[in-house]
Order: structure tokens, then sequence, then C-alpha cells
């Protein structure tokens, strides 16, 4: 039985932080799970991404 009453416990705590994120995503304040996905491919490198990605030319 107790057992029980753990799972329930944790689905109960799942479930609540699933409905915080999904309000603090409906405020804007982050990315949860109802919004796309950002394209990588296209936002534009760093010089920090460059740094690490071109490292034969420091040679």
């Amino acid at each position: 039985m107790e057992i029980v009453v753990t799972l329930l416990c944790v689905v109960a705590v799942l479930f609540g932080a699933d409905r915080l994120m999904l309000g603090l995503e409906r405020r804007g304040h982050l990315r949860w799970r109802r919004s796309g996905r950002h394209d990588l491919s296209a936002v534009p490198e760093t010089g920090l991404d460059a740094l690490f990605a071109d490292g034969s030319r420091r040679l």
C-alpha cells in the first residue's frame, strides 16, 4: 500500500510541475512543450562557436 501512495505522490508532483512549466511558458518566461523548437541551423554562429569549430586555422 505504501508503494501505491508513493507512486500517486510522484504522479501528483510531476503533474503539478508540468502545469507550472506550462503556466510559465504561457507568460513567455520559458519554452516548455507547446512551443515549436528552434531551428538551430538558422541561428548565426557566435564568436565562441567559430573558435571551437575552426581550430585548424589557429595551429
